[in-house]
């Protein structure tokens, strides 16, 4: 069987996605608030209250994920040549949403149910790549530059924790500005990876002010910690990473790999 402009196997995926949306509600609903209550017994009412947030986030995240998926199924039953970039992009918000919910679960010694909607959305992120016939190389780049959305995000939900404990006003303030940026720029990430994976010329650009909203966001507040708490800081990863996947994608063998693969778009 051809992978390749496969709109069967593609309107199937898809069918799996928007049934994998459901799944996510239903998972992350049933873990939301044991894992709050675990987060309280284990005196840690700021990560509660960071759960309260960011699992129902993550619940809206792959729920509209499921969304994306249906105008996906859409493409792949009218044989439109854009449907699978938009199956990636949807299993790129269930990636996550499957994701982080089974971090706080698994430091409180709770069941991570949500593995199985990032496992389904891995599968699914894998197909679609496969059905659009992208080129391995591309596929490995947007893999690590995956990492990047991941530790973006997850910069972002650390914020919202430091934000309620500390109690040095400045270091209020940068873990409070630092937040949304991350968030952002996580969200900045997914659209690259859509962007590279389908061959679109605004890739590079794209790139570009991903990496620059990771390290705006995960920089000063990483900083603000080494300088805080003496130590390395967590919040460094992230942005660390990105100014690497920036430096690789800038290089010219990846920018001629790149306009190779957007000139076959």
């Amino acid at each position: 069987m051809t992978l390749k402009n496969n709109h069967k196997l593609g309107t199937a995926l898809a069918v799996g996605g928007i049934l994998l949306g459901f799944l996510a509600l239903l998972l992350i609903a049933q873990s939301y608030m044991p894992t709050v209550e675990g987060k309280i017994l284990e005196g840690r009412p700021d990560e509660a209250i960071t759960v309260r947030i960011v699992y129902a986030l993550m619940g809206w995240v792959g729920m509209t994920g499921g969304a994306v998926w249906a105008v996906s199924l859409y493409g792949f039953v009218t044989k439109k040549q854009w449907a699978w970039g938009i199956g990636v992009a949807a299993s790129t918000m269930q990636i996550l949403s499957g994701f982080f919910p089974m971090i706080p679960s698994a430091s409180t010694g709770l069941p991570t149910p949500t593995v199985w909607v990032f496992i389904l959305a891995f599968v699914l992120w894998f197909g679609m790549l496969f059905i659009g016939g992208v080129p391995n190389k591309i596929m490995l780049l947007a893999f690590v530059c995956g990492m990047a959305y991941v530790m973006t995000f997850i910069d972002g939900v650390g914020a919202i924790s430091r934000y309620q404990t500390v109690d040095i006003k400045f270091a209020i303030g940068m873990y409070a500005m630092g937040q949304m940026v991350n968030w952002l720029g996580a969200a900045v990430w997914a659209i690259f990876i859509y962007a590279l994976v389908s061959g679109k010329t605004w890739t590079t650009t794209t790139a570009v002010f991903a990496a620059a909203m990771s390290i705006f966001g995960g920089i000063p507040v990483g900083i603000t910690d080494v300088v805080r708490l003496g130590r390395f800081s967590m919040f460094l990863p992230g942005p660390f990473l990105s100014a690497i996947m920036l430096v690789v994608i800038l290089l010219p063998g990846t920018q001629k790999l790149i306009n190779e693969w957007i000139a076959e778009n």
